[in-house]
């Protein structure tokens, strides 16, 4: 490592910041939090959507993730690029945004910059022309850390060698558990009356369309929670400009029986919040991450392979996918849950230390890079 006397180590962190997602705000918390703790001397600029409230958020440079001119003067003063933790090199969600991923690898090796790959999780890349030009990128950076087994059986399927394919977790799990009154005092805040005699249900919805099949079947699981366990229930976005529309329909077919969090919160509330809840019902992987964190149960809900494999990493399954969630079957997942929650809460402990210890891997390939 180097003296305090010495230059930075400059590192550009590339990835969806600055977009009010808290899964990869938290990614970027952690990421950020990490990169400090153990490594002496760096300078860190963050490619984001929003770049003032990046920079006040983590203390770091910031510039718009749009302007080329930005990115290429950041990626000409630094050190190392890092393409952050999430689901970038995928085109589930978009065509397009693989190719800028992708594309801002390339401009740091054009100007000769080392490129590490930082515990993301890859795929699905459907189109060939995709799978191709991430093939080819890949080969050519320094470092690639993957969050799971099936991101790392992507890439060897893609012809990418596997001993240069490192598997850790998602970087969010080293956040450290947030402090329970936080939540306490900002759902109160938002309108929730606490019962210490009722049980508190969380749900993180992730649903483009307010009119669905699968908003009928949660409408009606709540319904049954409420009435079976005279349950409170919490609507959480953990994306916000995309998951408040939807649960505020559902809010409203309920005729306002639910708490909806209404306002966007940093990281460290956002755990408090979740840590609150006696079961968590997640669609949102980050909202799973939380509650994994903060030891409280959940069901996951699969929309995407991450969640299945966020799920198997900690020894559990998601109860199904968005596209086959029926009430009924969730009423009998529940009652299992409350029956199983303390076997639930030490099997997600214990294989969250064993996650925790496999992500320090990241830092130490870094270290390694920015001394050569």
């Amino acid at each position: 490592m180097k003296g305090s006397g010495q230059a930075m180590d400059k590192i550009v962190i590339s990835g969806y910041y600055g977009f009010n997602n808290i899964g990869d705000e938290s990614i970027l918390r952690a990421v950020v939090d990490n990169l400090r703790e153990r490594i002496d001397n760096i300078q860190i600029t963050v490619l984001s959507q929003n770049p003032e409230s990046t920079a006040e958020k983590y203390g770091v440079h910031s510039v718009d993730r749009k302007s080329l001119g930005a990115i290429i003067s950041a990626i000409r003063a630094s050190d190392l690029v890092l393409s952050g933790g999430g689901s970038l090199l995928q085109d589930i969600s978009s065509k397009k945004s693989i190719i800028y991923y992708l594309a801002i690898m390339w401009i740091a090796m054009i100007f000769g910059k080392k490129v590490f790959i930082y515990s993301q999780g890859v795929g699905p890349i459907i189109s060939k022309a995709n799978r191709l030009l991430t093939a080819m990128t890949l080969r050519k950076v320094d470092g690639i850390v993957v969050r799971d087994e099936a991101s790392k059986e992507l890439l060897v399927e893609l012809g990418l060698c596997p001993d240069d394919i490192h598997v850790t977790a998602d970087p969010v799990l080293r956040i450290k558990r947030a402090d329970l009154s936080i939540g306490k005092e900002i759902l109160e805040k938002e309108g929730f009356q606490p019962d210490s005699e009722r049980l508190t249900v969380g749900w993180a919805i992730r649903e483009r369309k307010i009119e669905s099949n699968f908003v009928d079947e949660v409408c009606c699981a709540i319904k049954n929670l409420s009435e079976k366990y005279d349950a409170q229930i919490v609507l959480i976005p953990f994306h916000y400009s995309e998951d408040m529309a939807v649960i505020q329909r559902i809010k409203e077919r309920l005729n306002g029986n639910v708490t909806c969090i209404e306002h966007k919160y940093l990281t460290e509330e956002m755990l408090s919040i979740i840590g609150n809840m006696d079961v968590l019902i997640g669609v949102r992987l980050h909202s799973i991450i939380h509650a994994a964190i903060m030891g409280v149960p959940m069901i996951a809900i699969s929309y995407d392979p991450k969640i299945n494999s966020f799920m198997h990493s900690i020894n559990l399954k998601a109860m199904c996918s968005v596209y086959d969630f029926k009430c009924e079957f969730f009423m009998e997942e529940f009652e299992k849950t409350l029956q199983n929650a303390e076997k639930i809460k030490s099997t997600v402990a214990e294989r969250i230390e064993i996650l925790i210890e496999r992500l320090n891997l990241n830092e130490e390939l870094i270290r390694q890079l920015l001394k050569r």
